[in-house]
C-alpha cells in the first residue's frame, strides 16, 4: 500500500471518528431530547432566514440534522444523526454519511435540513432510495436564500455553517437511513 493511500484511509477513519464524536450526547433514540435539538435547529434556520418558513408550510415532510461533522484530506467524510418530521410531527430518527474524492482539505461542522415536496420523494428517503451530491444541491441558509430556492427532484436542501474551514472540489454523494418510531 502506498504511503499516500495509507495516509489518506488513516485521516478517512480519523474525520469519520470526529464526525461521530461531533454528534456525541445527542441520542436519537431519545425522541424528546432530538426533537429538542431539532426544533432548535430550525428555529437557527428561521433566525437566519425568515422566509423558510413557506418550505415548513408546504413539504410534506423533513429531516433535521442539527450537526453533521465533515473532515478531509484527499479522502473525506461526514456524518449526521437527526430527525424526521411530517406536518411537524417526528416520525423518527435518520443518519446522514458521506464519502468524497477530490482535492479537499480541512474540517468543518454544518447543519442541514432536506424538505420533500411530495409523499413519494418523502417514501423514497424513507425506503433509503435518495442519494445525492450536497454540493450540488444545497442552498446555503443566508436572508432570502429560501424566497428563490425550488424543490429538485423532490427534494430542497438548506445547509447552515456551524464552524470550520473546508476547502474543496470533489465528487461524493450523501446517503440516508431513517428509522421510525416505534
Amino acid at each position: 500500500m502506498s504511503p499516500y493511500l495509507k495516509s489518506s484511509l488513516n485521516v478517512t477513519f480519523l474525520t469519520l471518528s470526529l464526525a461521530i464524536t461531533s454528534c456525541a450526547g445527542w441520542n436519537p433514540n431519545q425522541p424528546a431530547e432530538a426533537k429538542s435539538k431539532s426544533q432548535e435547529t430550525v428555529a437557527a434556520f428561521k433566525k437566519r432566514d425568515s422566509s423558510m418558513q413557506a418550505f415548513f408550510n408546504k413539504a410534506y415532510g423533513y429531516a433535521v440534522f442539527p450537526t453533521v461533522g465533515k473532515g478531509a484530506m484527499g479522502i473525506g467524510g461526514a456524518h449526521g444523526q437527526g430527525s424526521v418530521f411530517r406536518r411537524g410531527n417526528m416520525t423518527g430518527s435518520t443518519t446522514l454519511t458521506q464519502v468524497t474524492v477530490g482535492f479537499q482539505l480541512g474540517g468543518q461542522a454544518y447543519s442541514q435540513i432536506i424538505f420533500f415536496k411530495d409523499k413519494p420523494s418523502f417514501q423514497n428517503f424513507k425506503n433509503g432510495n435518495l442519494k445525492f451530491s450536497a454540493q450540488a444541491t444545497a442552498v446555503a441558509a443566508t436572508a432570502g436564500a429560501a424566497a428563490t430556492a425550488d424543490y429538485e427532484n423532490g427534494v430542497a436542501v438548506f445547509t447552515m455553517i456551524k464552524g470550520g474551514l473546508m476547502y474543496e472540489a470533489s465528487i461524493g454523494g450523501q446517503g440516508f437511513s431513517y428509522t421510525p418510531l416505534n
